[in-house]
């Protein structure tokens, strides 16, 4: 995973994964569902993107950014599709996972693994609203979930 750095320090391999993971990623999940999607005229794209892309901070201009991308391709797809394939974005807070165990910095690992133990919510809560999404009627779709703890900033 890319590690979360200011941008004038200029991590330009960083930048390449965190794009490659966080943009490129998702653009080729969606290139190998969509043709499935429009064979079966039917099916429910789902792009975790982060509450990053919402609310920016210091050392998340670049993952922020991909965030941003991701809800913009998202919205674009949804724009172009007939509506035979949903497309739902979901923006989740600070959640209980493994991601501060691939921050370089100890002292940034310590903060967060601090803040984590807090505030996260669990990876339950994302699953939820995930199912929500595709659990609706053929004929809705839910653009945009933003879930996250409730006492986070």
């Amino acid at each position: 995973m890319p590690v979360l750095r200011r941008i004038d320090e200029l991590d330009i391999d960083g930048w390449e994964e965190m794009i490659d993971i966080n943009l490129k990623g998702v653009l080729y999940g969606m290139a190998a569902a969509i043709p499935i999607f429009r064979q079966q005229q039917s099916g429910h794209i789902i792009n975790i993107i982060s509450t990053a892309g919402i609310k920016i901070v210091p050392t998340q201009g670049v993952y922020a950014a991909t965030n941003n991308a991701v809800r913009t391709i998202t919205e674009a797809f949804r724009q172009e599709s007939d509506g035979a394939i949903r497309f739902t974005g979901i923006s989740p807070g600070m959640v209980k996972t493994d991601f501060v165990n691939n921050m370089k910095n100890a002292a940034t690992r310590s903060a967060i693994s601090q803040t984590m133990e807090q505030l996260a919510i669990e990876p339950d809560a994302v699953a939820g609203a995930v199912l929500y999404a595709i659990c609706q009627p053929a004929d809705v779709e839910v653009g945009d979930i933003v879930i996250r703890p409730a006492r986070q900033n």
